[in-house]
């Protein structure tokens, strides 16, 4: 083992499956390391029916999960250097947004190649672990989570839905009634108002977007999770007023794509971003408890 590579990175937990193990071959993840998949040690697999877990607040409940004994769950790794990702370090990195932006890419494409053949629960990110005996410690501890949450999310994908409302610009001048253009003052306090009232307009729409999107959402995916709107530079120049998760069963998301799209139609200044589909970030269990401090979580 190269003696700067000696943390072990945990990507997520996925079912120990051929088709998993196989595409993870060639793959390649943070600081350009191979990914494979660590499995519990001397474990059997799972060979009884798993009870319902919990979703997120505000979620609709989902339909039975199936009872057939499940793949044994295993943690998707690689291997990271100490002087990059031990806990001292990594409060320093992770204000350098040009290097979290390149751990996150890595971490997300990792998570997304296993997405494209299984299941897979996306793990908090720079989720790291002295060794990969600790790393199947904390996997023996969650297990059973690990395995309940695949159940439940199988076939089935997250979309992401956001309603947007477009910036209203600055009126013309008008001229009053004898025909002579209204002074500095009067034309800056007409255009206010007209401004005011294009985007009471506009939020009177964004709600009934709004709407629309929860009816018709609630249609074709079987859980939500309300994310915060995006604010600042994430939302750009429009205001972002609704940014939620959907989960989708892989047979619906073309009709919920299509339904969602259109479900602004004929509300002007709104605009409605559906996108997807993603592994399932927002629906995913939380990382395991870390055994030591730094471990097993990102600060």
């Amino acid at each position: 083992m190269n003696g700067r590579e000696d943390l072990t990175y945990v990507y997520a937990a996925a079912p120990d499956t051929p088709e998993v193990r196989a595409s993870l071959a060639g793959v390649r993840g943070v600081s350009g390391t191979s990914v494979a998949l660590l499995p519990l040690s001397k474990a059997s697999p799972p060979t009884t029916s798993l009870p319902t877990g919990s979703f997120p607040a505000g979620s609709p409940p989902t339909d039975p999960i199936r009872t057939t004994a499940p793949a044994p769950v295993a943690f998707v790794v690689s291997r990271v250097a100490s002087d990059e990702f031990d806990e001292r370090t990594l409060k320093a990195r992770f204000e350098d947004l040009e290097w979290l932006e390149g751990v996150a890419r890595a971490h997300h494409e990792v998570v997304q190649t296993v997405a494209r053949h299984d299941t897979v629960l996306p793990l908090r990110l720079a989720t790291v672990y002295q060794n990969d005996d600790r790393a199947r410690g904390a996997l023996a501890a969650q297990h059973h989570v690990f395995a309940e949450r695949i159940a439940l999310l199988r076939d089935r994908s997250e979309f992401g839905v956001k309603l947007y409302i477009s910036p209203t610009g600055p009126s013309e001048p008008r001229e009053d009634t004898a025909g002579a253009s209204l002074g500095p003052g009067k034309a800056y306090l007409r255009s206010r108002r007209a401004q005011h009232s294009a985007q009471q307009v506009r939020y009177r729409h964004a709600q009934e977007a709004a709407d629309r999107v929860e009816a018709l959402a609630s249609r074709f995916s079987t859980h939500r999770v309300r994310h915060p709107a995006q604010r600042g530079a994430l939302a750009g120049p429009e205001e972002n007023v609704l940014n939620d998760a959907y989960l989708v069963p892989h047979d619906r998301a073309e009709e919920f794509r299509t339904a969602l799209t259109a479900a602004v139609e004929g509300l002007n200044g709104v605009r409605v971003e559906v996108t997807g589909p993603w592994a399932p970030y927002s629906f995913a269990t939380p990382s395991p408890a870390p055994e030591a401090p730094g471990e097993g979580t990102a600060p």
